[in-house]
């Protein structure tokens, strides 16, 4: 039943003081530097890239502060690696979105697309992963989901045909949507009322679905993997989930236990995401920040 006079969710404004021009010059080094790196090696970085990225025009000390935790992440986890197994090279693509998670009212879409084999039980390393803010402010959180899936169905539709020139032939990719109404809207088995107000250019995907190049299904957030790379997790939950997308000691082999091992965590709360961003401000960070910038070095807290 609803609960009437819950507390409302105001919009956060950065009040802290702005970047000075070294700082700003050095928050855009870091993106540049990093942003290939993610891309090959350790797509994890990636949603942290893209929000300190939308920073960099306007940011305040706040978007120093993120930059600080990054740098922790990063010498805390170098020289990541990714795991490829041999497989039927069936494109597959997992597809979410986060809505109203961003800035200005804007969503935030994730993707994960991975060679797998043609029953489905294989998880391979990533082709390819999305961790971007979508441009236009979407009306509802099923507009938003059909936003992510348009954008990994746009990019893996030339790896598809790519794929078939190769000598792989390629079924309708299996692609995962992040809501049923994503899915109903894409498939056709929705009746759309409200709906209707999506951007045309949404139907693109209806018309690829009608060609037999997609097959858009469901399933619940624990089995979707572009579900790491759209939500603000805590420490807790990066430590506990990265083995599913990197290579670690920890790291599962089949299917099942990865699926496992993101099922059994789910994110902790506000005390512990507070306790790790504080953690995650190293000294030895701050003072290689001082350093780049040529400033004093930080004192210690």
């Amino acid at each position: 039943p609803p609960k009437h006079g819950q507390k409302a969710r105001m919009a956060k404004v950065d009040l802290s003081a702005p970047m000075a021009a070294a700082e700003a010059t050095y928050l855009q080094q870091v993106c540049g530097k990093f942003l290939y790196y993610a891309r090959a090696a350790d797509g994890a970085m990636l949603r942290a890239l893209n929000d300190l990225a939308s920073m960099q025009s306007n940011g305040a000390q706040q978007a120093i502060q993120a930059m600080l935790r990054f740098l922790s992440y990063a010498a805390a986890h170098p020289d990541a690696e990714k795991i490829y197994k041999a497989s039927d090279m069936i494109l597959s693509i997992d597809s979410d979105a986060a809505c109203l998670a961003a800035p200005q009212a804007r969503s935030r879409a994730g993707g994960f697309h991975y060679l797998g084999s043609k029953s489905g039980s294989l998880m391979n390393g990533p082709a390819a992963v999305i961790a971007k803010i979508t441009k236009n402010a979407a009306a509802s959180a099923a507009e938003a989901e059909v936003g992510a899936v348009l954008m990994s169905a746009q990019l893996a539709a030339p790896v598809r045909i790519t794929l078939e020139e190769l000598g792989w032939p390629q079924p309708p990719a299996p692609m995962k949507a992040g809501s049923t109404a994503a899915n109903g809207i894409t498939n056709g088995a929705a009746k759309q009322q409200r709906s209707k107000a999506i951007d045309m250019r949404l139907y693109w995907l209806k018309d690829r679905v009608e060609q037999g190049q997609f097959k858009i299904f469901w399933e619940p957030g624990g089995e979707n993997w572009a579900d790491y790379f759209t939500k603000r997790h805590p420490p807790t939950h990066h430590s506990k989930v990265r083995p599913t997308y990197l290579k670690e000691g920890s790291s599962p082999s089949g299917l099942q236990g990865r699926a496992g091992l993101a099922k059994g965590h789910q994110p902790a709360g506000k005390k512990a995401g507070a306790q790790g961003q504080a953690q995650g401000l190293s000294q030895a960070a701050k003072d290689a920040l001082a350093r780049a910038l040529g400033m004093p070095a930080a004192p210690q807290a």
